[in-house]
C-alpha cells in the first residue's frame, strides 16, 4: 500500500492517480472480500488492545468527493470495533459559535483522547477546499492555512497522536452513477441534494484544491494516502490494511492487572 502514500514535498496530479488501481494486489472482489474478513478481526483486537493500553491515540481524517465513499468506508472498515473506544466526528457547515472562534477551534475539541480511535469525517481541511472553491474567504487566508494546519498536526503528534490521512479517489463517472443511484432509490434518496449538482460542476476547481492540499500538508507525522475508490471493497481492502499495519507498529502491550490476581477464583 506504500504506493498510494504522499511522501512529504511531492506535488501531485490527481490526473495521475488511478480510481481504479489494485496497487500490487492481484485478487478479485471475492479474495479481497476475503482478506477484508480477516483484516476487520485484527483490527478488533488491535481497537480493544489499543483501549486497553490507553496510551496512544489514533485520528483517520477521510475526505473526498461527493459520493466519495466516506459513509462506506466507516460502515464496512470499523463495523467490528467496541463503539466504547471508537468515534465518529463529522463536520458540516460551521455553526454561528464556531464562526466566532478560529476555524482549528472545533476540530481541536474532537481530536481522541488516550485509548481512543477517532474518525473524522470531513476536517479542518474543509477550510482549504470549500471555503477557498467556493471564495468564501482571500486566497492570502486560506493559503496560510496550509502552515497552520501543518502545525497543528504536529503538535497532536508530538503529545502522542498517530494520524492518518485519505483521500478516497473516485473520478467524475463513477461519482455520477453514485448520484443517479441515490435518486433511483427511495431509501437513498434522502441522502441526495440539488445542491451535489452544483458542487459536480466545480470538479476541476476541487481537483486543483485537493492537489495542493495533498502536495502541502503530506508529512512523516500526518501522512496522505491517495486511496483509489472507484471499487469500494478495494477503498476498504487499502485502508483496512494501512490501518492494522500502523496499529500493529505501534507495539501495544496489554496493561498489568492492579492487583496479583494469581490463584483467584470465583465461586
Amino acid at each position: 500500500m506504500k504506493k498510494f502514500l504522499v511522501k512529504p514535498e511531492t506535488k501531485v496530479k490527481l490526473s495521475k492517480y488511478d480510481p481504479n488501481d489494485k496497487g500490487d494486489f492481484k485478487g478479485g472482489k471475492e479474495e479481497g472480500l476475503a482478506k477484508l474478513e480477516k483484516l476487520n478481526g485484527k483490527l478488533e483486537s488491535l481497537q480493544e488492545l489499543l483501549y486497553a493500553e490507553h496510551k496512544h491515540k489514533v485520528l483517520i481524517v477521510l475526505q473526498a468527493m461527493d459520493a466519495g465513499g466516506k459513509d462506506g468506508t466507516i460502515r464496512r472498515v470499523f463495523d467490528s470495533v467496541n463503539p466504547a473506544g471508537v468515534r465518529v466526528a463529522a463536520f458540516k457547515a460551521p455553526t454561528a459559535e464556531e464562526l466566532d472562534h478560529d476555524y482549528l477551534w472545533r476540530i481541536h475539541k474532537q481530536v481522541p483522547g488516550k485509548g481512543e480511535m477517532v474518525i473524522f469525517n470531513r476536517s479542518h481541511y474543509e477550510d482549504v477546499l470549500v471555503v477557498r472553491v467556493h471564495n468564501y474567504v482571500q486566497p492570502e487566508v486560506w493559503k496560510q492555512r496550509f502552515d497552520q494546519i501543518n502545525e497543528f498536526e504536529r503538535a497532536l503528534a508530538e503529545n502522542g497522536t498517530t494520524i492518518l490521512k485519505f483521500y478516497l479517489h473516485i473520478d467524475m463517472d463513477e461519482q455520477k452513477e453514485r448520484l443517479q443511484a441515490r435518486l433511483d432509490d427511495p431509501t437513498k434518496r434522502w441522502k441526495f441534494r440539488l445542491g451535489d449538482l452544483e458542487e459536480r460542476k466545480l470538479w476541476p476547481q476541487y481537483m486543483e484544491a485537493f492537489e495542493d492540499v495533498l502536495s502541502k500538508t503530506s508529512t512523516e507525522y500526518a501522512p496522505w494516502y491517495v486511496i483509489p475508490a472507484n471499487r469500494k471493497w478495494f477503498r476498504d481492502l487499502a485502508i483496512s490494511t494501512i490501518l492494522v499495519d500502523t496499529l500493529e507498529g505501534l507495539k501495544m502491550n496489554y496493561p498489568e492487572s492492579e492487583e496479583n490476581l494469581d490463584g483467584v477464583m470465583i465461586e
